[in-house]
C-alpha cells in the first residue's frame, strides 16, 4: 500500500473544494483534492449559474461581496473563461406584500454598499417590454452576474493543478481518522494519505466526515430542476427572478432560455440520482410564461439536476471544527454556493495558512446545531 503526505487534504471536488485547492496551492501548500466522482459533477456543475448579490442572508454579505470581486477577476485569476457575464439581476414582485419584502431585501443590500434600482410598473414596461402584466414592482442590481457552472469548476481545478495541487477523481475516501496532530485517510484504491489539515467539502455526503469527529448537522439532500429551451430571438438581458420563488431564468447569447423550476425535487445521494419529474418541467414552463408571455411556446430541449445539501435555516456550514483541531467544514450551501464559492475557498485558505480570515464567518459555525435551530420559511416552502 502506497502512502503520501500532504499539508492539506480536501474531500470533495465541487466548486468549494476546487477554489480552496487553488488558493492553498497558490500559497505553496502541498494540496490533495479527493473526489469520489468527477470534479464539478454534482451541484457545482448543474446549478443555474447565478451570481446574485441582492436578497442574500445579511450575515453573508461580506463573504458574498468578496466572492463577487473574485468572479469579476476570474479570467485573469484562473487563466480560462467561464462565460462570466455581468447581466444584472431583476427581482420581481407580484403584489404589495411581495413588494414590501423586496424593499426589505433592497435595504439590506444597500446597507452593504450595493447599488439597487427601485422600479415601478411603468419603469418595468419601458425597460423590459417583454415582461407580462403581473409584476407590480422590481429591484435591479447591475453588478449581479451569471457564469457557466459546467465550465467553472473544472477550470479552477486545472488552475489548482498548475500550481501543484494533486487532483484525484473517481477516488472515494473509505476511512478517515485522527493521526497525531493531523489526519490519516484511506482511499478506495488502497492508497494512504496523511495530512496536517483536512477540509470537508463533500456536499450532501459531508456528514460522513463530520460525524467521524463527533459533529453533525441536519443535512437534507435535494435537487434543483434545471431546463433549457430551444434558441429564441435574443431579447432578455438580465437574469430574472420572481420573489415568490416560482421561477428564475436567463437568456444566453445563443438565444436559449435557461430556467430553474421550484420547489426543488427529491434527490438520492446513496444511489447518486436526482431525477426531474415531467410535472416539474410543465410547472416551470407555466411559471416562465406568466413572467414573459412571449416564451409560452418555447420548447424545452433538455432537463437535468444534481444533488445539493440543504440545512433548515438555509445557511451553510463554513469554518473550523469545534471538536478537532485542523478540521474545517464547508457544506450545506442550500443552493447559494455558486456565488460565494471563491470567497469560501479564499477564507479557508487564510484560516489554514494564516490562522485567521478577515471575513466574518461566525454565523456559519457548525456549533449552532448543538441547539435546535429555527426553520426558515423558504425551507418550509420548499420541503414541507
Amino acid at each position: 500500500m502506497s502512502e503520501h503526505t500532504s499539508d492539506v487534504v480536501i474531500v470533495g471536488g465541487g466548486l468549494i473544494g476546487a477554489w480552496t485547492a487553488f488558493f492553498l496551492a497558490r500559497r505553496g501548500q502541498r494540496v490533495s483534492l479527493i473526489e469520489k466522482g468527477v470534479v464539478g459533477a454534482q451541484s457545482s456543475g448543474v446549478n443555474f449559474g447565478n451570481l446574485r448579490l441582492q436578497g442574500r442572508f445579511p450575515g453573508q454579505y461580506p463573504l458574498s461581496l468578496r466572492s463577487q470581486a473574485l468572479w469579476e477577476d476570474f479570467d485573469a485569476l484562473i487563466g480560462e473563461d467561464c462565460e462570466f457575464e455581468q447581466t444584472g439581476h431583476l427581482y420581481l414582485a407580484y403584489d404589495e406584500d411581495e413588494h414590501a419584502r423586496l424593499e426589505g431585501y433592497a435595504e439590506v443590500s444597500e446597507s452593504y454598499g450595493l447599488t439597487i434600482e427601485h422600479l415601478g410598473r411603468v419603469d418595468l414596461k419601458r425597460r423590459w417590454p417583454w415582461l407580462g402584466e403581473r409584476a407590480v414592482a422590481a429591484t435591479f442590481s447591475a453588478r449581479d452576474a451569471t457564469a457557466n457552472p459546467r465550465l467553472a469548476t473544472p477550470a479552477i481545478a486545472r488552475a489548482a493543478a498548475r500550481h501543484g495541487a494533486v487532483i484525484r477523481e473517481n477516488t472515494p475516501v473509505t476511512a478517515v481518522d485522527r493521526s497525531g496532530d493531523g489526519f490519516a485517510l484511506t482511499l478506495a484504491d488502497g492508497e494512504a494519505l496523511s495530512c496536517g489539515a483536512l477540509v470537508n467539502c463533500a456536499g450532501a455526503w459531508a456528514l460522513e466526515v463530520a460525524e467521524r469527529f463527533g459533529e453533525t448537522a441536519p443535512v437534507f439532500p435535494a435537487g434543483p430542476p434545471q431546463f433549457v429551451t430551444e434558441p429564441f430571438p435574443y431579447l432578455i438581458g438580465p437574469s430574472v427572478q420572481a420573489i415568490d420563488g416560482s421561477v428564475i431564468f436567463r437568456q444566453i447569447p445563443r438565444g436559449n432560455i435557461i430556467l430553474a423550476g421550484y420547489p426543488r425535487t427529491a434527490a438520492d445521494p446513496e444511489a447518486n440520482r436526482a431525477p426531474v419529474p415531467p410535472a416539474k418541467t410543465l410547472a416551470a414552463m407555466r411559471a416562465l410564461a406568466r413572467v414573459a408571455p412571449m416564451l409560452a411556446q418555447c420548447h424545452v430541449i433538455r432537463v437535468w439536476s444534481g444533488i445539493e445539501a440543504y440545512l433548515p435555516d438555509m445557511i451553510p456550514v463554513i469554518g473550523r471544527s469545534e471538536t478537532t483541531a485542523g478540521l474545517f467544514h464547508a457544506f450545506g450551501f442550500c443552493g447559494h454556493g455558486f456565488q460565494i464559492g471563491p470567497g469560501v475557498g479564499l477564507c479557508l485558505s487564510e484560516m489554514i495558512v494564516d490562522g485567521a480570515t478577515q471575513t466574518p464567518l461566525e454565523p456559519f459555525s457548525i456549533g449552532r446545531f448543538r441547539t435546535k435551530q429555527a426553520v426558515s420559511e423558504k425551507f418550509r416552502k420548499e420541503f414541507d
